[in-house]
């Protein structure tokens, strides 16, 4: 081997165990740093334990984003639930008055009896 590629090969190896060790480093730190958090946690949940907070996927802005576009969502739902409910009223409204203006209950089906309005949409064999 010729010296100037064993230095080089000395200074690879150096500078990856030093990389080793300070990640080990910051591994042992983050380590030491949950334990405290778990600790600080049982402690308050002994004095309060309805204070206590679950680790959690989400940080507080990220939480309070998803619980602001969760009620957006529930109330786009219900403003769809009613125009929904106003539509099929007028609708109906509309079936009514097409109904007068052609001065027959039965145009929807002519074999439908008026007022049965349970299987207006069924075969005309069963009807």
């Amino acid at each position: 081997m010729i010296p100037a590629d064993s230095t080089a090969l000395d200074l690879a190896v150096r500078r990856l165990e030093r990389a080793v060790s300070q990640l080990e480093q910051r591994i042992a730190a983050k380590a030491a740093e949950t334990q405290r958090a778990l600790a600080a946690a049982a402690t308050s949940a002994v004095a309060s334990p309805l204070a206590v907070t679950e680790p959690s996927l989400f940080d507080d802005d990220e939480r309070a984003r998803l619980v602001a576009d969760l009620e957006a969502a529930r109330e786009r739902e219900k403003a769809l639930e009613e125009a929904g409910e106003q539509a099929s009223v007028a609708l109906g409204r509309a079936i009514a008055e097409i109904r007068a203006a052609l001065g027959d209950e039965s145009v929807a089906n002519d074999l439908h009896a008026p007022g049965d309005d349970d299987d207006l949409f069924e075969d005309s064999e069963e009807a």
